[in-house]
Order: C-alpha cells, then sequence, then structure tokens
C-alpha cells in the first residue's frame, strides 16, 4: 500500500511539474510573440519618422469610391513651388483634375505647361489621365480663386495653395470624411474667432490664428489653403454672397478664406470639420507673414459680420484622425 501511495504522489508531482513547464512554455511563447509585433511596428514607424514611404503604401489607405475630386490650386509668380507641389498631388489616388488658378500678366509659358503635363503623366497612377487647365484671369484679384467654373467633372474640390504639401494618403482620408458631410468644408488649417468683451456692450469679434485654437481647443473655421468643398461654392461665392464683400476682399487683398468660410457656415449653419494632417511648407512668404495680420482679419470677420447682419460662424471642438497613421490616439 505504501508503495502505491508513493507512487500516486510521484505520478502527481510529475503532472504538476508538466503542467507548470507548459504554462511557462506558453507565457514565453506569449511575450516572444509581443516582443515581435513590438519591433515589426516600430520597424513600420521608424521609416515613416525617417521621411522612407514603400511604393506601394498607398495601398493601405483608402481606395476611392466613384468621381474622384478636383485640386483647385492658387499660384502666384512661384513656378518652381507650383512644379512641386503639382508633381506631388498628381500621384494622389483620387484626384481627377488639376485647375491653376492664374492671375499673373502674362499667360503661362510654353515650357511651364509642357512640363507640368509630363510630369503628370509621369506620377498619375496606373496611367490615369488627369486633365490640367489653367483657369487664366485678366484681373489680379484674390476673388479669382473662387470664380465659378462650370464644367467640373467632380462635386469635391480641393482647394490647396502652390506653398504647402500633404501626404497623399491624409488627403484621401480628408476626402473620405468630406463624402460624409459634403455641404460642409473639410480642412487641415483651423483658425477660430470670439466675442472680444472689452469692446463694451456692441459684438466685436476676434480673430483668433493657430495658437488661438491650441489654446481653447475650439475652431469655427477651416481655411481655403488646403480644404475639401462642394463645387457649387464657387457659384454661390460668385454670384450670390453680397457683392460687397467680395469688393472688399478685392480691395484689401486678404480675407478670401474667411469670405468662403462665412458663406458655407451661412449656408449650412454648421461647422467645418478639422482633419488632423501633417503639413510640409515649401514657400517662405505670403500674405500672413506680413506685419498685422490678424488686425487686419480681425477687420474682415466684423465687417462680414455687418454684411451678414448676424455671426453665421459655427465652433466645433471634434477633429478627424486617421487612427491607422495614429501609433496612439
Amino acid at each position: 500500500m505504501r508503495g502505491k501511495f508513493l507512487s500516486r504522489r510521484i505520478l502527481q508531482r510529475f503532472r504538476q511539474l508538466a503542467i507548470s513547464s507548459l504554462g511557462s512554455v506558453r507565457i514565453k511563447l506569449l511575450l516572444c510573440c509581443c516582443i515581435a509585433f513590438t519591433l515589426v511596428l516600430v520597424a513600420s514607424r521608424a521609416s515613416s519618422f525617417m521621411g522612407w514611404t514603400p511604393r506601394d503604401a498607398s495601398l493601405r489607405h483608402f481606395t476611392t469610391p466613384g468621381k474622384g475630386y478636383t485640386i483647385l490650386i492658387n499660384t502666384w509668380k512661384r513656378n518652381d513651388l507650383l512644379k512641386q507641389s503639382i508633381s506631388h498631388y498628381a500621384s494622389c489616388a483620387g484626384l481627377d483634375s488639376i485647375h491653376i488658378v492664374w492671375s499673373e500678366p502674362d499667360p503661362p509659358s510654353d515650357s511651364l505647361q509642357e512640363f507640368l503635363l509630363h510630369t503628370i503623366k509621369s506620377n498619375s497612377r496606373d496611367g490615369k489621365n488627369i486633365e490640367l487647365r489653367f483657369d487664366i484671369n485678366k484681373e489680379d484679384s484674390l476673388n479669382n480663386r473662387f470664380k465659378e467654373i462650370k464644367d467640373l467633372k467632380t462635386d469635391a474640390i480641393f482647394s490647396i495653395d502652390d506653398d504647402v504639401i500633404f501626404p497623399c494618403y491624409s488627403v484621401e482620408f480628408a476626402f473620405s470624411v468630406w463624402q460624409s458631410a459634403p455641404d460642409t468644408m473639410v480642412g487641415f488649417v483651423p483658425r477660430s474667432h470670439w466675442v472680444d468683451k472689452s469692446k463694451g456692450s456692441m459684438e466685436y469679434y476676434t480673430y483668433g490664428g493657430w495658437w488661438s485654437v491650441w489654446w481653447m481647443g475650439t475652431y469655427s473655421m477651416v481655411l481655403s489653403k488646403a480644404a475639401f468643398f462642394h463645387q457649387k461654392y464657387l457659384f454661390l461665392y460668385t454670384n450670390q454672397m453680397p457683392a460687397s464683400i467680395r469688393e472688399y476682399v478685392a480691395k484689401n487683398r486678404n480675407c478670401e478664406d474667411i469670405a468662403m468660410s462665412f458663406l458655407v457656415a451661412n449656408t449650412t449653419g454648421a461647422p467645418p470639420i478639422w482633419v488632423k494632417g501633417k503639413i510640409f511648407e515649401i514657400g517662405s512668404t505670403g500674405i500672413s507673414s506680413l506685419g498685422g495680420h490678424n488686425e487686419r482679419r480681425t477687420q474682415c470677420v466684423n465687417k462680414f459680420v455687418e454684411e451678414y447682419g448676424r455671426m453665421p460662424l459655427v465652433s466645433a471642438t471634434m477633429k478627424a484622425v486617421d487612427s491607422r497613421n495614429c501609433l496612439f490616439w
């Protein structure tokens, strides 16, 4: 009996050791898998941190259902920046056509047009036929940026300056956000406004730049230097927005982007949508670099409120983020 008892004890002990060893192996395997996953994740992130972009990177992002979008690019005597910008955006999957707002006294040269056509053909995805058009204006006015274009093939307009570049995956993500709310503006550069109570009982508004957005966490505009909106707003800006606003913009050579924000907000009664995206500034000068810029923008805001008879801008706190490109979100 004692021998059988000892044998049973020994057998139980072996079972315990086996179970313990198996559990330890499982834990080790789990730890190894976690470490391997972390290394793969860090390696993939490292390539983007170092500026490396796999050739098939766009395959990880949104495909573009149905019609794409038209890029409406504003430029002024900076052909080198224009070439860089179009060379980049020609490779974006959803791009259907490019319209260049041209307000210079001389028409675009043949060499510039040939270069851009060749660049677009070389960089477009899968040999896609992307239309290029110069919208030539006789007068130099900031209102030219939003002149009506009657034969556009897409509803979506991506308005962009020639001196800023966003990765194609950010543009495609913003386009998908716009598709979910096509009546509003969807953009990368938020701005704000607030009531300046120091002016007494009269409602006086102050224009807030990026640091105001960062500090308060709210915004009421997205600038048209990098924003999606419906093509119908080109018609409304040209034909139905108060003419006094267009005259003010032309005279002061500023605030056409604020005017567009007012127009969209007045039409929809809704706020814009801010999309998170990494911006690459390839230019160094512009209207915003001049002294007193914010003061002039504040004057614009109050002038436009006067013309509309009310403040149409609506503040928001939300931000659209593509979680697939964020390590933490």
